[in-house]
């Protein structure tokens, strides 16, 4: 089946609040898209929402590398090839993960709903459903409360909370939270690389007493072997985010003493699905759990990092929570929530519906 058309753009969506991190505060987000349509009038789409503090590449970038004349000219090519053109596409747009996410994604929609699969069960689908955590941006103490309840009243259970711009005010922020919730909720940190080594200790003696469940990259890109000075008990539960971009990174965190228990996919670090199948495939010979996570994203990007998670046996965690932020969106469907855990709906392709 012979793709006819390619059509790429730019979105500007607003959020539905803004939200602060370590670094950075966000009150809207622009995601580029492409389309590719096959013979049989069937459309595949992807979107690129890559974090330009994180790997480089801005949206607008990524959107003019969509319409660029490699991309113009995979009319014609035969989309049983979409591997084979996934591979080329990373021989074009090397470290461009956003645009890399939107080819890879596109293409595997199409594909799914030329041969009428999902891409979870072509590439074999090993569970159903996990609970995604609800993100709470850095803020006040009597705010993070009142977030948290917000997302409890949804239905769901898992909170994870920015933290990294004052340890004493994040150790507060957690003791609040377990204090307000409990044991019937799980807490999730993330510092995005906001500690130093002193103050990571400092945030894990405290809260030892309360079940953290993972904390992601709380030192730097780059201070990872400051993590070993740690012990292997506290090293599980920390998780590679930033420092995670690629396969290469995947490998070199998995030999010897690893500094990292759990991995955080993004397919806008990797490149789409199958850099990050790549990365799950070292993970899993490595002994190492996977967490998925997303930036502020389309339904369509989200859709396909479920689709990924769940076909791969070492998933344990998501936290795609990215498309729920958005006022608006491009797609409807593609998975659902069900007490809190997101379900995908094993249609062709990807499942969603373009609006």
């Amino acid at each position: 089946m012979k793709i006819v058309a390619v059509r790429a753009y730019l979105k500007k969506m607003a959020l539905k609040k803004p939200y602060t991190i370590a670094y950075n505060t966000f009150s809207d987000v622009s995601l580029a898209f492409l389309e590719i349509e096959l013979a049989n009038g069937m459309i595949g789409y992807g979107s690129g929402s890559p974090a330009e503090e994180v790997v480089g590449e801005t949206t607008e970038q990524t959107v003019s590398n969509l319409n660029t004349s490699f991309v113009a000219n995979l009319v014609g090519r035969d989309i049983r090839h979409f591997q084979q053109i996934i591979f080329e596409s990373n021989l074009q747009f090397p470290h461009l993960p956003g645009t890399l996410a939107a080819i890879d994604i596109a293409l595997h929609d199409a594909f799914g709903k030329y041969l009428g699969v999902s891409i979870a069960s072509f590439y074999g689908q090993k569970m159903n459903a996990l609970p995604t955590s609800m993100t709470i941006g850095i803020k006040g103490l009597d705010e993070t409360i009142e977030e948290a309840k917000e997302y409890a009243a949804m239905g769901f259970k898992v909170f994870k909370v920015k933290t990294g711009m004052d340890v004493h005010e994040d150790i507060e922020r957690i003791a609040a939270l377990y204090a307000a919730f409990g044991k019937d909720y799980t807490i999730r940190v993330d510092a995005n690389q906001g500690y130093d080594l002193d103050q990571l200790k400092l945030f894990l003696e405290v809260t030892a007493t309360y079940p953290l469940e993972l904390i992601e990259q709380p030192l730097p890109v780059g201070q990872e072997q400051s993590l070993l000075a740690l012990s292997d008990a506290q090293r599980k539960q920390l998780t590679a985010d930033e420092a995670l971009k690629d396969p290469q990174a995947a490998l070199h965190f998995s030999a010897g003493i690893q500094p990292f228990g759990i991995y955080n996919i993004k397919l806008m670090k990797c490149g789409g699905l199958l850099g990050a199948k790549e990365i799950a495939t070292i993970a899993q010979h490595a002994g190492i759990d996977l967490f998925w996570g997303c930036n502020d994203e389309s339904i369509i990007s989200i859709t396909a990092a479920l689709h990924m998670a769940y076909a791969c046996s070492n998933t344990k965690y998501i936290d795609l929570d990215g498309s729920f932020d958005l006022m608006e969106d491009l797609v409807t469907g593609g998975f659902e929530v069900k007490d809190g855990c997101l379900v995908i709906n094993n249609a062709a392709g990807f499942g969603f519906t373009k609006i």
